[in-house]
């Protein structure tokens, strides 16, 4: 699918293959921020719940690392799907199914602690999941096509920014709402019915914030059907309906897929750990609130690595830039395992920092010179997101195996190498 603008003064242009559409209006580049900001605050909320589910169902590593896989679940199910729903209906429609989708998984946290299930809060999770993937499927494309290809790195860099202030903001407030209503007795101590209503309790926090972005996602809904025909969006080309397989045939396209599926599931493994990582005594010894309040620095770290990533991405060539930042994961990951105390917790947050052109230098270099098959490269794209839900609950196997998060740092670091091998392949553009 392609773009072109819907205003009297730009006619509408057939769109021929190979050819880029640019549309500057400044109000779909506000939506599309906004789009990036919602779903990468509401994915960053796992790293919270995480923590607190593992103590209301007394989970160890790896059960709690269901909820990951279940939220990351819904890419490789949904991804597809999504990017061919978002070819049949359009970008902005696309967008409110998507919103209402995740509203939907929102309410669901009702039912789940009413019910006091593990099991339900899962299924909340994965249904809301599926709505971000929708809205992910639309956003990548097309803040590509807001501007030159010459600047597309640089581009989807500034607008994962957005995402990673989502990704900085939510675990904060997230932390005081949901980890600050921890009460003093704890789910080891209870059984039988006294649990249930613990669990019914507890997970109220829970349900209260959800709830909230609930009605925030029904406002955005709204406002972007307001807007539903502020474009006119063409159809591919004939002859480029979905086929994965076909795609996949490129080489720097399928690594380019596997890092994705590599980095989402390390971002996501060191995301969902650290608040068990800085409780213990030997790196910072703090209270899951305390320690919940911090994951905003890793998020962060993220957020500010691609403001600067945005303009260093401008000169520097992208697959340099990606092979850098790779090693840097490597070594930080290395001292806060080598170390104890301030510098182990906090070499393990800066790896935000590292994390911040990831995603969007991945994605670029991997679909650079698709043209109008964007939205299939993008359904491909999520489905590799799955890596979110398979490598993390890995990681935990591995920590509750070997007794250590430390020695569970290992697989991400190996995900890292991988990832510099990519940039170091794709320093050059495609041909």
């Amino acid at each position: 699918m392609a773009l072109i603008p819907s205003s009297s003064e730009n006619p509408a242009s057939p769109v021929t293959e190979g050819s880029t559409p640019h549309v500057n209006a400044p109000q779909l580049q506000l939506f599309v921020m906004a789009l990036f900001f919602i779903f990468g605050g509401i994915t960053s909320l796992n790293d919270v719940i995480i923590p607190k589910l593992k103590e209301l169902f007394t989970l160890n590593y790896t059960q709690a690392m269901l909820v990951q896989f279940c939220f990351f679940t819904a890419y490789a199910l949904v991804g597809i799907p999504g990017a061919m729903l978002v070819k049949r209906i359009g970008y902005m429609r696309g967008a409110v199914a998507g919103l209402l989708t995740m509203m939907t998984g929102c309410l669901l946290f009702i039912p789940a602690s009413q019910s006091a299930s593990y099991p339900v809060f899962l299924l909340a999770l994965f249904v809301l999941a599926s709505g971000v993937v929708v809205v992910q499927v639309v956003a990548n494309p097309l803040i590509s096509l807001l501007g030159p290809a010459s600047t597309a790195h640089s581009r989807l860099t500034f607008a994962q920014a957005f995402n990673s202030l989502g990704t900085t903001v939510f675990p904060y407030f997230g932390s005081l709402l949901i980890l600050g209503s921890l009460a003093s007795k704890s789910a080891h101590q209870l059984s039988g019915a006294e649990l249930d209503a613990y669990r019914t309790a507890e997970s109220g926090a829970i349900v209260r914030g959800y709830l909230g972005l609930a009605v925030a996602l029904a406002v955005v809904a709204l406002a972007v059907w307001y807007f539903r025909n502020r474009l006119n969006e063409e159809k591919s080309a004939e002859g480029s309906k979905f086929a994965g397989g076909d795609l996949l045939r490129r080489p720097r396209f399928a690594f380019g897929a596997l890092c994705i599926f590599l980095y989402v599931g390390a971002e996501v493994s060191i995301g969902s750990l650290i608040v068990n990582y800085l409780m213990q005594g030997h790196v910072m010894g703090l209270h899951e609130q305390a320690a919940g309040k911090l994951i905003g620095l890793y998020w962060g770290g993220a957020m500010v690595g691609r403001f600067i990533g945005s303009a260093v991405l401008r000169f520097v060539s992208p697959g340099k830039v990606l092979a850098f930042n790779a090693a840097g994961a490597i070594l930080l990951a290395l001292i806060s395992t080598q170390t104890s105390g301030m510098v182990s917790g906090y070499s393990l947050l800066a790896i935000g920092l590292m994390n911040s052109i990831m995603f969007p230098t991945i994605f670029s270099l991997a679909c650079e010179g698709l043209g109008p098959r964007s939205a299939d490269g993008s359904g491909i794209i999520n489905v590799a997101i799955f890596g979110g839900a398979v490598l993390p609950l890995l990681t935990g196997a591995i920590a509750d195996a070997a007794g250590s998060l430390a020695v569970a740092l290992v697989l991400p670091a190996v995900c890292y190498a991988i990832i510099a091998a990519f940039g170091i392949y794709a320093r050059k553009p495609a041909v």
